[in-house]
């Protein structure tokens, strides 16, 4: 029986092809475009507080602006979100994912060209729209641009399987294990690459998208 539309991106593999293009992205945006991070929102919140606490307003307006542009990014995903209800969920799946290799593109060509704090903004547009439209993995919650919380499912997990020996909990912390490996890939990817590449390391998350739009489905 052929597999439901929404469940074409729940996948395991799916899952960690974003987390590498989450992982390549904030590292690269981190060390790329001041020291903000265009996806883990709740870092620059950290970052922000603490740079207006040592009034250094400077940084602390280019993290503001990140999660401004991450707002704008949520709110552009909610339109075709609109447009593409859940019954031709594969479509506004795979649209999304082009939209974001776009970006990634345009990004990794034109960032010579404009201020830092712009490529960040276009960078957290597409983080956005990658962190409100791919938010199951095999039918349960997930998200693969913040590890905190697949951190914690691994521990209880883990804990549970070795108290118990309950085997869904030994599978669901391999498959969680797998993602959180695969963003920290990503990260390493982008830090081991960015002095060479410089800003065509982006081109790392749209190569891991591209992955998810071919092989995903």
């Amino acid at each position: 029986m052929m597999e439901k539309d929404e469940e074409f991106y729940q996948k395991l593999s799916t899952g960690m092809m974003l987390a590498t293009a989450a992982g390549s992205l904030d590292a690269y945006s981190y060390l790329h475009d001041g020291g903000v991070f265009a996806g883990l929102q709740t870092g620059n919140l950290i970052l922000m507080g603490m740079h207006i606490g040592s009034r250094d307003f400077s940084q602390a307006g280019l993290e503001l602006f990140s999660i401004f542009m991450f707002m704008i990014g949520v709110f552009i995903i909610r339109v075709i979100q609109q447009h593409y209800p859940s019954e031709v969920a594969l479509k506004r799946q795979s649209l999304t994912l082009i939209y974001e290799i776009a970006i990634f593109v345009l990004v990794a060509f034109l960032a010579p060209l404009m201020p830092r704090m712009l490529t960040a903004g276009f960078l957290s547009i597409a983080a956005a729209g990658q962190l409100q439209e791919f938010r199951l993995m095999k039918g349960k919650p997930f998200t693969s641009l913040m590890m905190t919380g697949h951190l914690r499912t691994f521990s209880e997990s883990i804990f549970d399987f070795l108290t118990t020996g309950d085997k869904d909990a030994g599978n669901r912390a391999g498959r969680i294990i797998l993602v959180i490996t695969a963003f920290a890939f990503g990260a390493f990817l982008s830090g081991l690459l960015l002095p060479i590449l410089g800003a065509k390391t982006i081109l790392i998350s749209a190569v891991a998208l591209l992955l998810t739009l071919v092989f995903g489905r």
